[in-house]
């Protein structure tokens, strides 16, 4: 069946009531709150407009339950109904927004940020854990073409980024087991550390001399340095990075005053988050 135009006639059209053949009310309401983030999540990744059946496909559901979410989300003003095609709008961005706002280190690191980029000609990013992903949360731009496509809400797996690594490094056994995940680990390159065991083993390394440092893992050419900023409490909450090119390093080698630079400014974002009482 070809794709149709948004519209409640066209909600109504399958012939199924709200919440017919579901579980109960309450079971109903949280089922639909998944479906809804899923769509938004399909129509973010997709990067440009989509039909129904994409939509659908994207987001593992079936048409009419994609119909019937799509309506929703055009009705509250978070997508955009164009003839066959759907797009995320602006006002979606309040959510990301909201959550970002909940957290004071972004604001309280940028000042630190910034003069780091100053110092270096580099660019700085902030991010934070999120299960086996980071996400960026904070980003001062550099000189670098990467930085055209990171940004604020990136999110890159843990196990191969610098960040990561500082932000596996502060877990204990029990919650570093579910980030890492079972088996082999991804591979972005062909440096990329994809055994767990091996992973583990740089973590305690990253752990004793209180940085990470990846080169050419994530990305050919690429190397990072990330250092851990804690809260009030001494808890890492957060990691910050200073990204080189691997390829204008003096005799391949990090200087250690690129090294000293970012512990210093991972410092500067510690300290003002004990003075303001930050805790995660």
């Amino acid at each position: 069946m070809a794709d149709e135009p948004l519209g409640p006639a066209a909600a109504a059209e399958t012939g199924e009531a709200a919440g017919a053949g579901e579980e109960d009310a309450p079971a109903e309401g949280l089922q639909s709150l998944a479906r809804g983030l899923a769509v938004v999540r399909a129509l973010a990744a997709a990067g440009e407009p989509r039909t129904l059946a994409q939509v659908a496909q994207a987001a593992g559901l079936n048409r009419a339950v994609t119909r019937r979410v799509l309506l929703t989300l055009v009705e509250v003003g978070y997508v955009l109904a164009r003839g066959r095609e759907f797009s995320l709008r602006p006002r979606v961005l309040e959510l990301g927004q909201a959550y970002r706002s909940s957290l004071r280190l972004p604001a309280l690191g940028e000042a630190a940020m910034a003069e780091l980029v100053a110092t270096t000609g580099q660019s700085c990013s902030m991010a934070v854990l999120d299960g086996d992903e980071i996400v960026y949360v904070q980003r001062v731009p550099g000189s670098r073409i990467i930085d055209a496509v990171i940004h604020v809400g990136t999110r890159l797996p843990a196990h191969a980024t610098a960040m990561g690594r500082v932000l596996l490094a502060a877990l204990d056994d029990t919650a570093l087991e579910p980030a890492l995940g079972p088996g082999r680990l991804a591979g972005l390159t062909e440096r990329t550390v994809t055994d767990p065991d091996a992973l583990r083993a740089e973590l305690a390394r990253v752990r004793e001399r209180g940085y990470s440092l990846i080169e050419q893992e994530f990305e050919r050419g690429l190397t990072t340095l990330a250092a851990p900023v804690r809260d009030a409490a001494g808890a890492v909450v957060a990691a910050v990075n200073l990204p080189l090119s691997s390829y204008t390093l003096p005799d391949g080698k990090v200087p250690e005053e690129y090294v000293d630079a970012l512990l210093a400014t991972a410092q500067k974002i510690t300290d003002a988050a004990v003075a303001t009482g930050l805790r995660s």
